[in-house]
C-alpha cells in the first residue's frame, strides 16, 4: 500500500517546498529510527539519524517477505528489504545521494553498496588462465 501526497506527513515532515532552493528542500528534515539488529542500523553503525524527505509518495504497508528497517516517527516506512533476496538490497525513502561525501549516513551506505557490488563481479569472474 502506498501513501499519496495529500495524505503523507502529518505536520509535512516529509515534503520540501517546492519553490525553494534545492540545499533547503533536501535539508535533513527529519529523524529516522533504524531497526536494532537491522541490516541498516549495522551498516550506519546507529539507529537514529536525520535525514533529508521530499517524497511524492511513501510506502504505508510492506508487501509480504518484506521486512522494514527504518520508520519515520510517524510510523511511515523509510527503509526496507527483502532479507532472503539474493546480494545487496536496501530500499531507502530519502535520498542519500543529495552531497553523499558530507554526510556519515550516505558515505557508509555507498561503501557497502560498492563492496557488494565487489564481491558480486569477483563471484562472477571467470578464474584465470
Amino acid at each position: 500500500m502506498v501513501w499519496r501526497r495529500g495524505d503523507l506527513g502529518k505536520g509535512g515532515h516529509h515534503r520540501a517546498d517546492g519553490g525553494a532552493a534545492a540545499a533547503v528542500q533536501y535539508a535533513p528534515a527529519h529523524a529516522v529510527d533504524a531497526v536494532a539488529g537491522g541490516l541498516l542500523a549495522r551498516l550506519v553503525g546507529h539507529t537514529r539519524f536525520e535525514v533529508n524527505s521530499v517524497h511524492a509518495q511513501a510506502v504505508k504497508r510492506l508487501a509480504q517477505g518484506l521486512h522494514a528497517e527504518a520508520h519515520a516517527p510517524d510510523g511511515l516506512i523509510e527503509a526496507f528489504r527483502k532479507p532472503d533476496a539474493p546480494g545487496f538490497n536496501l530500499c531507502v525513502q530519502w535520498h542519500p545521494e543529495w552531497q553523499a561525501a558530507d554526510n556519515p549516513v550516505s558515505v557508509r551506505l555507498a561503501q557497502a553498496f560498492g563492496e557488494a557490488c565487489r564481491k558480486h563481479r569477483h563471484s562472477r569472474r571467470e578464474p584465470l588462465p
